[in-house]
């Protein structure tokens, strides 16, 4: 099933980097269409700027004296688009050619855009000889022609150039452009100057058209990521418990077996082999069978509080304990045991009742304090107290690792006691302690440090209402 469940899981991954490697493609192609749509933008802010610039001139500023009166010559323009160039042939009275352009169309352009142009084309030969052109206007106008679009880059500078490239008018000092973008639009066919506007990166400006989609796609996969995390994690939070189960009930097999084995052949002497005669052996054989089946008795009780603990909809029959006698008739069956040397002392307030179920909260304390008895070396004290709002089992036993300590009240969790193992457990007792302490509205918790012994306390919450 686990294996299974590993190969779905591995195509899964492998179709969702697929699928994510096509996301990004298509992502940088959105990018690159949407960036070139901005230069074209720009252009056309650049035109518009142009457009308004060399139009208003003359409103804008006095008129020049008469001496300078503009002599114009007659010129006449023929042109002709092939594929993305615009081929200009400039005449003049004479019909000779006075010069030849081949303009570079930028993808997109219409005629719309080459009307508008030549119209600047045609300002520019009239205006220009009269009035010079203002380089600061054009950079302002570019500004705002920009801004009406929606693009704000940090930095921008038009200057105008020459067809040798020479910088002929600047409105900016010096500034470092190899940084910087730039476009380039023709003014005068005649004497080729153009203007470059150079424009700092318009990223936040892609970003914000394609913000939409560049936050769907985050957000969903933000949610691929912490899905698959949580469903990795669950599955492998299942995988371990599926794990302990195994280990519980090969544990829990072995246990049955050994003392059924043992009470078995101790019973098999007392019938065949005529120990009953023997007073000595039959009673060695009596004490051995019966500690194998309260053993016994032990685990079969742990397997039916675990098979109640499942049914959510137990109900626990409260009453009230009186309980410092409730708490010392535990103690006194428990100091019968002869494995090693016990001594339990309880530290009890006197008329302390609690309301519990009694069955269960015995269940509880025998837990704790076996836990506290197996857990230790050849000797162990315990302490119980109670003061009617807490009840506390602490021991001098060997403690638990500290990177144990969140995982104790997890069913079928064993600590590891590195190679120690003469202490066997199934992971349900605690998980059982704490699933009754939660269902009678107590809580409980543990102050532990290896090799010094633990402290459990439980809250008795009801109390404190």
């Amino acid at each position: 099933m686990m294996k299974k469940f590993k190969t779905n899981t591995i195509i899964f991954i492998i179709i969702l980097k697929v699928l994510l490697a096509f996301n990004l493609f298509f992502l940088f192609e959105l990018y690159e269409s949407i960036r070139k749509q901005t230069e074209e933008l720009i252009t056309q802010s650049l035109r518009e700027a142009d457009l308004d610039e060399v139009l208003n001139r003359s409103q804008h500023y006095p008129e020049i004296d008469g001496e300078l009166a503009y002599k114009g010559k007659a010129m006449s323009q023929t042109r002709s688009i092939q594929g993305d160039t615009l081929y200009v042939t400039i005449k003049d009275g004479n019909d000779s050619i006075l010069s030849l352009r081949n303009i570079a169309l930028p993808h997109g352009t219409n005629y719309s855009d080459i009307m508008v142009s030549e119209i600047g084309y045609g300002a520019h030969q009239t205006i220009d000889p009269v009035y010079p052109l203002r380089i600061n206007d054009v950079d302002s106008l570019f500004k705002i022609a920009l801004g009406k679009r929606g693009i704000k880059p940090k930095t921008t500078i038009v200057i105008s150039i020459s067809e040798k490239g020479e910088t002929l008018k600047s409105y900016s000092g010096p500034v470092d452009v190899s940084r910087l973008d730039s476009v380039s639009l023709y003014y005068n066919l005649l004497t080729g100057d153009r203007y470059v506007a150079y424009y700092s990166s318009p990223l936040s400006y892609i970003l914000s058209q394609m913000a939409g989609i560049l936050i769907s796609n985050i957000a969903l996969i933000i949610v691929f990521t912490l899905a698959f995390r949580y469903l990795y994690k669950t599955v492998s939070r299942l995988r371990s418990i599926e794990e302990m189960k195994d280990d519980f009930v090969n544990n829990m097999t072995h246990e049955l077996k050994t003392p059924i084995a043992i009470a078995f052949s101790a019973n098999d002497a007392l019938l065949n082999h005529n120990a009953d005669k023997d007073f000595t052996k039959r009673e060695k054989y009596l004490i051995i069978a019966n500690r194998q089946l309260k053993r016994l008795g032990e685990l079969v009780e742990n397997i039916l509080a675990m098979s109640m603990e499942r049914r959510k909809t137990m109900e626990l029959e409260s009453e009230d304990i009186e309980l410092k006698p409730f708490i010392k008739e535990l103690v006194a069956a428990q100091l019968m045991r002869k494995d090693k040397e016990i001594n339990i002392i309880t530290d009890i307030s006197d008329g302390v009742v609690i309301k519990a179920d009694k069955t269960h909260f015995a269940n509880i304390m025998n837990n704790l304090i076996d836990n506290a008895i197996k857990y230790s070396g050849d000797k162990v004290n315990i302490t119980i107290k109670s003061d009617g709002r807490t009840i506390s089992v602490s021991d001098d036993g060997i403690g638990i690792p500290e990177k144990s300590v969140p995982y104790i009240f997890d069913k079928f969790y064993r600590v590891s006691h590195g190679n120690r193992h003469d202490v066997r457990g199934y992971g349900i007792g605690l998980y059982y302690v704490k699933s009754i302490l939660d269902k009678m509205g107590w809580s409980i918790s543990v102050r532990t440090k290896e090799g010094e012994g633990s402290v459990f306390i439980i809250n008795i919450i009801e109390n404190e209402k």
